[in-house]
């Protein structure tokens, strides 16, 4: 058997169990993350503020436990992280999911929408990575942030979201910098448009067809493409891999604000 280039890492994840923490786990990225990680030989904890969709969602998985938080309020999170601890023991990634969007045009997005988009996006990724860092320095573990397209390039109606998710950018590498000498790594996901239940529900048929045409690949993403990306970033495989944004979004971004329209002709 050839020996593997990678001597430092030693059994699977499934062999050694490790436990990741996911807030936003109740439906949509975090839920496929959940799943993934799962299938992949993880314990998770599944953090969510929406206790009944939390308790549907975990009931039927095992090595799975829901944890009602609202990442928002420190409090809760000074109250949920130590019970996380104290039933799995350590934790070895937090994927930082839980979000909100609220749209609309600067003039009329008022202080308190401004503060209930940054309350989630942004300070619960700051309390909930805050108050994990001591057993991540233990486990030396990892933390993925996920972020947005929209905090990459700025769009309409977006003054609030796109902020929030730029300010979670800078915040990876702020967290990459100072954790990375405790064995610590942290880095960011930025997805694209992302087939969701909720996306298709409130994307006209127009919106989609734009949204086709700016995306090179001329699709939207699936959550499980996005917990693809999440799950390698958590594992060993990525073991020298910190301070990284990653734009998983078919393209999106590269392509700037380039005329759909002249696509076809090249």
């Amino acid at each position: 058997m050839r020996e593997s280039a990678y001597p430092h890492i030693g059994a699977t994840d499934k062999m050694t169990r490790k436990t990741a923490l996911i807030t936003g786990a109740a439906r949509g990225i975090g839920l496929a993350t959940t799943k993934l990680m799962l299938e992949r030989g993880w314990k998770v904890a599944m953090i969510d503020r929406d206790s009944e969709e939390l308790a549907t969602a975990s009931r039927d998985l095992e090595n799975a436990a829901p944890f009602e938080c609202d990442v928002s309020v420190p409090t809760q999170v000074d109250a949920t992280v130590p019970a996380i601890l104290e039933k799995f023991g350590g934790l070895d990634a937090v994927v930082n999911n839980a979000g909100v969007a609220q749209f609309g045009p600067m003039e009329e997005t008022d202080f308190r929408t401004w503060r209930t988009v940054m309350e989630t996006n942004l300070d619960g990724v700051f309390l909930i990575s805050q108050a994990t860092i001591p057993a991540l320095k233990a486990s030396g573990g990892s933390i993925v942030n996920i972020a947005s397209i929209s905090g990459l390039r700025a769009s309409t109606l977006r003054v609030a979201y796109g902020t929030s998710k730029a300010a979670v950018i800078h915040l990876t590498k702020q967290q990459a910098a100072e954790l990375g000498e405790h064995g610590v790594r942290a880095n960011c996901v930025c997805p694209g448009p992302v087939r969701t239940k909720l996306a298709m529900a409130v994307h006209s048929q127009d919106i989609i067809d734009a949204y086709h045409d700016a995306i090179p690949l001329n699709r939207y993403g699936s959550e499980m493409e996005i917990a693809e990306v999440i799950a390698f970033l958590c594992s060993e495989q990525a073991s020298y891999v910190t301070g990284q944004v990653i734009a998983s979004d078919g393209g999106f971004d590269s392509t700037g604000i380039g005329l759909p329209a002249l696509r076809g002709s090249s």
